[in-house]
């Protein structure tokens, strides 16, 4: 799934995710803390550039992190503490990244940064509300919403997985300043527009850096990277199919048990090494990057191609045989209209009228008249 959501029920909960993030990203320097803050609630509370414990710990608690004031009343493990909606590249657009020199991956990992950022404006814009009110029984748009993304690179089998974890906080301010918690279920309605957004400003922002690839009905593929080397990198997901055929799992919720079933404890591996093991991988299975990119059509050219096919698809067809045809057509098109009866009688009397200088007032309304009368003959 390109984007999913999940909930984390309560403050401590979500305080474990926060950790959990940082193992999980092999980017992250000691030290440094992991994550990014986005949303236009963080500019109102000044929070930018990356996610500290405390500052995330102070948002879970309804707290201002920088000056302690409290925003809104946090109920401990009552209260909602916020939801995780994960986007994920599609796998050969990880493949391509990982086997990437150094300027491609951070092309790619940009283009896919700045598709989540325009997912998560979408929600900010169109479906984010907050409560208010006895038991919030009020609902009114937000101001914006507060967002910590984490990104990481790999899934649990250390295949390449390009992915980002954007935890939106249950945090919201309303438009008169005050702030309130925030309508959850308009989120996870929101899910499948969200990664359809996602999906198509990461497609559009490959392409704009010159990288080809192929549209599939809602989603995309990378050109140059084969079908068997994109299975070859998934092994997280044949593990989950091959769990489902084993149980039987078939609906939604059984693939979500052949999921939990598979799940392994995330491996740590420094960027480096997991750089050159996908390398290794990839000849293995005798497939060179470089090599393929250079067979591969540049986009304008096979924009060049689809315009050159359309043309011959027209030319060939059963209506337009014969390369020449469209250009005679044309002519033909041409001489009708010159011995067309109707427009010559029209063009002879437009010429004695204007032949006769006192007639010159009655032009428009004659060549509007002839108009009317041709349209009912």
């Amino acid at each position: 799934m390109v984007a999913s959501i999940s909930v984390r029920k309560s403050v401590a909960a979500a305080a474990a995710y926060y950790q959990h993030m940082g193992k999980d990203d092999y980017y992250a320097r000691e030290g440094e803390a992991p994550g990014r803050w986005e949303g236009r609630a963080a500019e109102r509370l000044s929070l930018e550039g990356s996610v500290s414990k405390s500052d995330f710990e102070a948002a879970l608690e309804g707290l201002d992190p920088k000056t302690g004031e409290r925003l809104i009343l946090a109920n401990g493990i009552a209260h909602t503490a916020g939801w995780d909606m994960t986007f994920s590249a599609p796998k050969s657009a990880s493949v391509l990244w990982a086997l990437s020199n150094e300027n491609q991956r951070q092309t790619i990992e940009a283009a896919h940064q700045k598709a989540v950022n325009k997912a998560l404006h979408h929600l900010e814009n169109n479906h984010a509300w907050a409560r208010r009110g006895r038991r919030g029984s009020i609902k009114e748009r937000t101001a914006g919403l507060l967002v910590a993304a984490f990104d990481h690179h790999t899934s649990r089998d250390l295949d390449p997985q390009l992915h980002t974890h954007a935890f939106i906080f249950n945090l919201a301010p309303r438009h008169d300043g005050s702030w309130g918690a925030i309508v959850g279920r308009e989120l996870y309605l929101a899910q499948k527009e969200a990664g359809w957004i996602y999906r198509a400003e990461f497609a559009n922002g490959l392409e704009r850096s010159g990288i080809n690839i192929t549209r599939e009905a809602d989603s995309f593929c990378v050109t140059a990277i084969p079908r068997d080397v994109e299975r070859a990198f998934s092994k997280r997901r044949e593990a989950i199919e091959n769990a489902a055929e084993t149980y039987g799992y078939s609906t939604a919720k059984g693939m979500e048990m052949a999921a939990l079933r598979t799940r392994k404890p995330k491996q740590e591996m420094n960027r480096e090494a997991l750089l050159n093991m996908w390398r290794e991988e990839a000849k293995t299975l005798g497939f060179d990057l470089a090599k393929q990119q250079n067979l591969t059509p540049k986009p304008e050219v096979m924009k060049a191609r689809g315009r050159e096919n359309s043309l011959k698809m027209r030319s060939d067809s059963p209506s337009n045989p014969g390369q020449n045809q469209p250009e005679k057509h044309a002519e033909t098109r041409s001489e009708k209209t010159i011995t067309s009866p109707k427009i010559t009688r029209l063009l002879q009397r437009l010429a004695a009228t204007l032949d006769g200088p006192s007639r010159m007032s009655g032009l428009r309304f004659n060549l509007r008249q002839k108009e009317k009368n041709l349209e009912r003959e």
